[in-house]
């Protein structure tokens, strides 16, 4: 298994234990998601996505407020992180 499908679980496993999470470990797991997702980007050679743009401003937003965001928000985002990594994964391993 890779490092990426392993964060993609873990993604997960945190969007369905929400309740275990503090807000640091959100915040924590939402950059990590960032940096994640603009690495892999950048290795796809895909530019100019104003959607791939708005998915990161959405989880940063999300990261920065994770004190003050409703569980199921941060859910939303955690799966939403997840769903864009399996994307990209997918992608780059055709690619190889």
């Amino acid at each position: 298994m890779s490092s990426t499908t392993d964060f993609i679980a873990e993604l997960i496993r945190a969007a369905n234990g929400i309740e275990k999470l503090t807000h640091y470990e959100v915040s924590r797991l939402l950059d990590l998601s960032i940096d994640t997702i603009r690495d892999m980007w950048r290795q796809t050679g895909v530019t100019g996505i104003h959607s791939a743009r708005d998915v990161l401003i959405d989880l940063r937003l999300s990261s920065e407020r994770a004190r003050d965001l409703p569980p199921e928000q941060v859910r939303d985002a955690l799966i939403d992180a997840a769903d864009v990594l399996r994307s990209l994964k997918i992608v780059l391993d055709h690619n190889e």
